[in-house]
């Protein structure tokens, strides 16, 4: 089975909760709560994601963490990137850091590079915004109206 990282699930999560509030600056303590995500795991992803330029932190009174940019222009691809280093499914990948033992005998040699292009293409072409829209759809008043209906 092909699964990403715990923490790079965290991560989409924690991005979801800053995206339902994108002009609001919410604390690390504010996330946690919300997500149920433990304080001490939030602060590790905060921190990665702010190194890979998707999240901004402000100390202070006034402080908080936001979105760098819109949900609609932060893709999938780049929250993995950001938690778990670049998509490799095998180490035979080009550009795997770690080459695989067998590479020299082995057949198959290169032939995963066209599946890990298309699994990496995929989450490129998957934004936050996307993968909140069933969300907001459904936690919309206007939804919440139409039910009652």
């Amino acid at each position: 089975m092909l699964r990403l990282s715990k923490m790079t699930d965290y991560a989409v999560v924690v991005m979801g909760q800053l995206a339902s509030r994108p002009d609001h600056r919410q604390s690390a303590t504010s996330i946690a709560e919300k997500t149920g995500i433990p304080q001490a795991t939030v602060g590790q992803v905060l921190k990665s994601l702010s190194i890979a330029e998707l999240v901004d932190g402000t100390r202070g009174a006034q402080g908080g963490y936001i979105l760098c940019h819109p949900a609609s222009k932060i893709s999938v691809a780049e929250i993995v990137v950001a938690m778990d280093g670049p998509v490799a499914i095998t180490a035979c990948v080009d550009g795997a850091d770690d080459p695989c033992s067998v590479q020299a005998g082995c057949l198959l040699r290169g032939s995963w590079d066209a599946v890990n292009v298309a699994i990496e293409d995929a989450l490129k072409n998957v934004t936050l915004e996307e993968m909140l829209a069933p969300l907001f759809r459904f936690s919309s008043p206007d939804f919440i109206q139409q039910e009652a209906r």
